[in-house]
């Protein structure tokens, strides 16, 4: 027996529906991908960057010292500076 139908012609009745639903599928799983590469990337800038904009000049100035970069004198003249003194 011919025509549409399960025995038929078509992928079980619905030819080219069934072919829009897997284009679909395939849109929606790349979309979904993008999206996670986009806000994976977006993460780690803010991760990589982040660090350096907590540090207030006094933080800064302390490691400096700490480190051996100014003497004491300079330290305390930088000090007075950054609060106003």
């Amino acid at each position: 027996m011919g025509g549409w139908g399960y025995g038929g012609y078509g992928s079980g009745g619905y030819g080219m529906m069934g072919m829009a639903g897997i284009g679909m599928q395939l849109i929606l799983g790349i979309g979904i991908i993008l999206l996670a590469i986009y806000l994976f990337r977006r993460h780690a800038s803010h991760v990589h960057t982040g660090g350096l904009n907590k540090h207030s000049g006094m933080d800064i100035l302390r490691e400096r010292y700490a480190r051996g970069e100014i003497d004491s004198a300079e330290y305390q003249s930088r000090k007075r500076d950054l609060e106003g003194k």
